[in-house]
């Protein structure tokens, strides 16, 4: 009986892996749902990257003030100029490769899974975690020079960074609990933790800025998007005060809503005052204002609106993948090499030097014992 197999670079077997790659990686960033090629989305995807260039400048328009014109008042002459302002992500190399014993090799035979598949999903997992990265150090205005990331202490070098320099949070667009000014001081407050009224101050200042943080559109809806860290979930939901999030799912309750639908049962966070509430554990620390020292009892929740972010990547490698797969062999065939390449990058947008769709929201968040 034959079999049809892939060999090494086999071109077909190029073509699948990049195109897996492409979609795995892209399912296994929690933010991929925020990633939309137009103004109405939160990360906005710049395609214009093809075969050359190394960043894309995109603009923004600001609204029109301007009174108009009624009955028997000239419009002509007295038209209103756009006022537009200009930023751009950068695109760089993003490579990893491993290294695994060849398929004829005793240690191939000693195991239950196929080597080169187990590559091909670290490599996956690897270049999603790298996203989550990316997108909450550069939302969060991480400008710290390490980072405890997942366990392991990172140095903010522009690999973790989005390929593009993180900005602080402008001054205008950051708020800290219990009225604090500082990450530090958050740091030292245990008292200053998550509860919904941050996110009303949030959704206010959000609404009342100039340039006013837009929300995004959904069903004839308008909504923002707040990222909360999983220990500041836990201060939301345990606060029993009037008002908050108990008080509130109870009220739910006690209006007929159905137990299982109920987002306090079912794990989702649900929605709160048009604010979308979502959670990750990437969700950075605070960063000390003076010494960029990272603190790590705070957490920078994020409240975002349309155009907060622009990610970019080069379909140079393949026009059905960002992601260029090269395989090679070592040691007369006892070993094989697989590299994942890409051009790409991230960053927060930024327009007459103010953050444009990203709030952060500085509290208290040690680990609860």
């Amino acid at each position: 009986m034959a079999v049809t197999s892939y060999g090494v670079n086999d071109a077909l077997a190029v073509k699948l892996w990049q195109r897996e790659m492409a979609h795995e990686v892209r399912k296994g960033i929690e933010w991929a749902s925020l990633i939309g090629t137009t103004s109405n989305a939160i990360v906005q995807q710049k395609t214009q990257l093809k075969d050359v260039g190394d960043q894309v400048t995109f603009g923004l328009r600001t609204h029109l003030v301007g009174a108009g014109k009624t009955e028997a008042e000239t419009l002509e002459g007295n038209e209103e100029s756009l006022t537009t302002y200009s930023d751009a992500v950068l695109v760089n190399e993003l490579d990893h490769a491993v290294r695994v014993k060849g398929k004829d090799t005793v240690d191939a035979q000693r195991v239950p899974f196929d080597l080169r598949e187990e590559a091909r999903m670290a490599l996956t997992d690897w270049f999603a975690e790298r996203g989550s990265l990316w997108f909450f150090a550069q939302m969060s205005g991480y400008t710290g020079l390490s980072m405890t990331y997942r366990g392991v202490s990172t140095t903010m070098s522009a690999k973790y960074r989005g390929n593009n320099t993180i900005t602080a949070p402008s001054t205008n667009r950051k708020l800290f609990a219990n009225s604090l000014t500082t990450d530090q001081a958050v740091n030292a407050d245990s008292t200053a933790t998550f509860n919904l009224n941050l996110i009303d101050k949030a959704r206010e200042k959000a609404m009342i800025a100039n340039p006013r943080l837009r929300p995004i559109r959904i069903d004839g809806g308008e909504y923002y998007v707040v990222y909360l860290h999983p220990i500041q979930v836990y201060d939301m939901r345990t606060t029993t005060s009037d008002g908050q999030w108990f008080d509130i799912q109870r009220a739910a309750m006690q209006g007929g809503e159905d137990r299982d639908s109920n987002p306090i049962f079912s794990g989702a966070l649900g929605v709160y005052n048009q604010c979308i509430l979502r959670q990750s554990e990437d969700v950075c620390p605070g960063v000390h204002s003076t010494t960029s020292a990272e603190q790590t009892s705070v957490r920078r929740a994020l409240f975002l609106g349309a155009q907060a972010g622009c990610f970019a990547q080069s379909s140079r490698y393949s026009k059905n993948s960002p992601y260029k797969w090269v395989e090679k062999l070592f040691n007369y065939e006892k070993e094989l090499g697989i590299s994942v390449q890409s051009l790409q990058g991230l960053k927060k947008t930024i327009f007459n030097s103010e953050d444009f769709g990203v709030i952060t929201i500085s509290t208290y968040a040690a680990a609860h014992t």
